[in-house]
């Protein structure tokens, strides 16, 4: 088995990383540099985005589909819950791919339909408040627990991720129930196993 994973750490290739040590995954690191990508790359993901991953030939892009691959690729790490029970593990894993993605993007950018039914309407979160309080009732309710099975998936990676990085950086609100859920995902061996990792090709900083 050949598993290379493409990155840098200032990027969503962390979340990448992360899953990978989750899943105990034995894979090599190639790290992109920003700026002009080299042709070699591009073969490999036209698109010159990370992470990307390639598996025995199988090239996988974007974060919520590599976490979903590498949980169907090795079911012994229990990324994901059951085939017959996984409907609340796609809907929060692609819940943080599609509409809190979108809603912290839009947000950032200054891009507000304001109160306009209509407008609300063709986006696929409506609006921020409505998307940040429908993910703080899930992660309520999953009260010390996770979001999609008694036990830790891919969804709880993935949505914690995001919640980690929002959190951190002020795009998203630091409401309780938020702060205690990075605190427990972060706690994760694996976690930070994959920051240290990541930190550890973080450039050095410039002496002044």
């Amino acid at each position: 088995m050949t598993l290379t994973l493409y990155t840098n750490p200032m990027s969503r290739g962390r979340i990448a990383r992360w899953a990978l040590e989750e899943a105990g995954a034995e894979y090599d690191t190639v790290v992109i540099d920003y700026g002009p990508r080299a042709p070699e790359f591009l073969a490999v993901n036209p698109m010159g985005k990370v992470p990307t991953i390639v598996h025995d030939g199988v090239v996988v892009t974007e974060c919520a589909a590599i976490c979903a691959y590498l949980a169907d690729v090795f079911p012994a790490a229990k990324l994901a819950p059951p085939v017959d029970a996984r409907g609340a593990y796609y809907r929060w894993l692609f819940f943080a791919a599609g509409p809190l993605e979108q809603a912290v993007t839009s947000r950032s950018m200054g891009w507000d339909v304001g109160n306009d039914p209509q407008k609300q309407g063709m986006l696929g979160f409506g609006d921020f408040d409505r998307t940040i309080d429908a993910l703080d009732t899930a992660v309520r309710a999953a009260g010390d627990g996770w979001l999609a099975a008694d036990h830790f998936t891919a969804a709880d990676l993935y949505v914690g991720a995001h919640l980690s990085w929002g959190t951190q950086f002020g795009t998203i609100p630091k409401r309780d129930s938020f702060v205690a859920f990075v605190e427990r995902v972060q706690a994760r061996e694996a976690a930070q196993r994959a920051n240290a990792l990541d930190d550890a090709l973080m450039p050095a900083p410039a002496e002044g």
